[in-house]
């Protein structure tokens, strides 16, 4: 090899070295798609929405949120694992759910460790357990004793294998009751099929819900937080029934990219997204709601991943619950 060649491998290894923070300079050069792996009206529907129009202003392109649901989001989610590594395709969703999502499907078109890169948490929002109003309960004791009394008849709505189920579940296992599952294609749908009575009764997100029990349609029984929620104080927790002590369940909300996007990419999109989280308005808009502003680092976001797939884990093996993709 001589002078000339070795030269020339040494600027193309240097090229190779700052191809990606050039590339981060000019992100975003076009619009930036975010996949929602549920039907539109979701908590990461609204949150997609929400966050989607503070990036638009501050990138200068054009952020598109795209709904892809289906079974329990890893329709969605697959796309965005197959999808280029280069920041314009997005996964916004309840990353609970994903995590899930290998525990209890026996196979996925994706490895929720592997083949993707976090960008941050977004939010948390405990599950509210709501029932129709037609339901005769106003307590989570209430419904215990209800269910007890009427095995396998109430009928709980929700997507399976998504962490509202997996919360139904884990209050089966701690109670001792049972009840049947009917399954829909996200929590819009399960909302809809509680209020209109085809359903009995839900684990969904408050950001959701709380709407629903303001205008009567549903019945709030108690939230899945550790502590009572500022703007429900007279809703108590899961937890503050002795046989449910330390229930804590919710919907841990984040956006994640394929893996191999460039870090410089992950570092721009995390710095504006804990940005938005923290500016007034959009922090009132989601404290009103029952739902907390949580970013992190994605460091801190990968190790999150990592920790919730082993706590259900012993959940769903005690079941036995599983599901055909």
């Amino acid at each position: 090899m001589n002078a000339i060649d070795r030269i020339a491998i040494a600027l193309c290894a240097a090229a190779s070295l700052v191809a990606f923070p050039a590339a981060a300079q000019t992100y975003p050069s076009k619009p930036i798609r975010v996949i929602v792996p549920y039907p539109p009206g979701g908590t990461s529907d609204i949150l997609t929405r929400l966050i989607g129009a503070k990036l638009t202003e501050s990138l200068g392109q054009q952020v598109i949120a795209d709904n892809r649901s289906g079974a329990s989001g890893n329709i969605g989610s697959g796309l965005v694992a197959r999808s280029a590594p280069d920041g314009y395709t997005l996964l916004l969703t309840d990353i609970g759910n994903l995590t899930i999502s290998s525990v209890v499907f026996a196979k996925l078109p994706f490895n929720v460790l592997e083949d993707f890169t976090p960008v941050t948490t977004v939010s948390y929002s405990p599950h509210l357990l709501a029932t129709h109003p037609s339901v005769p309960v106003k307590t989570t004791q209430d419904l215990i004793a209800l269910a007890k009394s009427n095995p396998g008849k109430l009928n709980f709505a929700t997507a399976l294998g998504g962490s509202p189920h997996l919360a139904g579940l884990s209050f089966e296992q701690r109670t001792g009751i049972s009840w049947v599952y009917v399954p829909t294609k996200g929590g819009s749908q399960s909302s809809a099929a509680v209020t209109t009575g085809d359903g009995d009764l839900l684990f969904l997100g408050v950001l959701q819900t709380l709407p629903l029990v303001k205008i009567g349609k549903l019945r709030a029984i108690a939230v899945s937080s550790e502590q009572r929620l500022a703007n429900l104080p007279d809703t108590p927790t899961v937890g503050e029934t002795p046989a449910l002590k330390g229930f804590v369940t919710g919907s841990w909300q984040g956006i994640l990219a394929p893996a191999r996007t460039p870090p410089e990419v992950i570092a721009k999109l995390n710095g504006e997204i804990t940005r938005i989280l923290g500016l007034p308005d959009i922090r009132q808009k989601l404290d009103s709601q029952g739902t907390t502003p949580l970013p992190n680092t994605p460091q801190a976001t990968g190790r999150w991943l990592a920790d919730e797939r082993a706590r259900w884990s012993k959940v769903v093996k005690d079941s036995g619950f599983k599901l055909e993709q």
